[in-house]
């Protein structure tokens, strides 16, 4: 059985982020040797109502694993209850609890972050969800809600109630995403709690993780927006950690060819059309900052069959006319 005690250090993950972490993504990073992948949140209320989208959300492939399944939600009943039935239902290796989403739709119903401004309830939620589920239970936070040292506080209250990891994005609610992550508010996080933490926030690429991991003092990284468009990251990541510098070196080609492949996965998973509209989101970030990046994002973003896509990046693959 999965354990994060026994996961290896140092921890490289990838983020839950909603709407980007799907199955598909999650096999595109886990092709890429990512560790360990999350998987972006639902809503525990409409797990237990049997909400077919938000149940298929939670479906994996075997090759996704070790994946960690995060869900939100403010009813520490509900939330057990959720969590029982995806581990019945699905068997992921572990449960991840949203405590830090910024967003206000989320936090207007008292979820994600809006539990850090009641350690009793996060608590209460945390001691029933453990005695549903047989695998390990993680949480994600932030500092706080306006005061970056309420983590200080809320983090051992967590692990009191028995949660087996903290993730902490170094930024108060209050700032969003605003700012800089604050790494080393994280590390006096890690000096209060003796389960593993995983830094959060601003790790964009390879070269930033070392710095993070340094200020933090924590057991690993779990990567976020420095994934999307960039799936070998944490790959890259576990590599600077471990020898100083990064030797996954990744080509153009090699980028398009990911592409296609995630493209294929959407497809498959979505149907033709549908599969390469939803695809959108992530062609942006593939190519950002990539030569004629404009062009190509129009030319993809137009696209509604496979075809159109592999045309579009045949086409970038034309050298420029004289």
């Amino acid at each position: 059985m999965f354990s994060w005690k026994t996961a290896g250090k140092p921890i490289v993950a990838l983020s839950p982020m909603a709407d980007m972490t799907d199955s598909e993504f999650c096999l595109i990073a886990k092709r890429f040797g990512a560790k360990i992948v999350f998987r972006e949140m639902v809503s525990s209320e409409a797990v237990v109502r049997g909400n077919e989208k938000t149940l298929d959300m939670t479906a994996f492939e075997e090759e996704e694993r070790p994946i960690i399944q995060q869900i939100f939600g403010a009813d520490p009943d509900t939330m057990a209850e959720s969590a029982r039935i995806i581990e019945e239902k699905f068997h992921p290796d572990g449960i991840d609890i949203n405590m830090g989403c910024p967003v206000y739709k989320i936090t207007s119903n008292f979820n994600g972050a809006a539990l850090m401004k009641d350690a009793k309830l996060a608590s209460e939620i945390i001691r029933k969800m453990k005695a549903a589920i047989s695998v390990p239970l993680s949480v994600k936070i932030r500092l706080g809600w306006a005061d970056p040292r309420e983590c200080l506080e809320f983090a051992p209250a967590l692990e009191q109630a028995g949660a087996d990891l903290l993730t902490v994005h170094g930024r108060t609610k209050a700032q969003g995403y605003s700012g800089v992550a604050d790494w080393n508010m994280v590390g006096e996080v890690k000096k209060r709690v003796s389960i593993p933490v995983l830094v959060n926030g601003d790790i964009h690429s390879p070269e930033t993780a070392k710095p993070a991991m340094e200020a933090s003092g924590a057991d690993g990284a779990l990567i976020a927006r420095g994934a999307l468009g960039n799936p070998w990251i944490l790959k890259q990541i576990e590599e600077v950690l471990r020898d100083g510098r990064v030797s996954t070196v990744i080509d153009e080609e090699t980028r398009r060819r990911t592409v296609i492949e995630h493209t294929k996965l959407m497809i498959a998973r979505h149907g033709a059309e549908r599969g390469v509209v939803l695809m959108r989101k992530h062609y942006a970030w593939y190519f950002k900052g990539s030569p004629r990046s404009k062009e190509l994002r129009m030319e993809l973003n137009a696209a509604k069959s496979l075809a159109e896509v592999e045309a579009a990046l045949a086409l970038d693959r034309q050298p420029e006319a004289a």
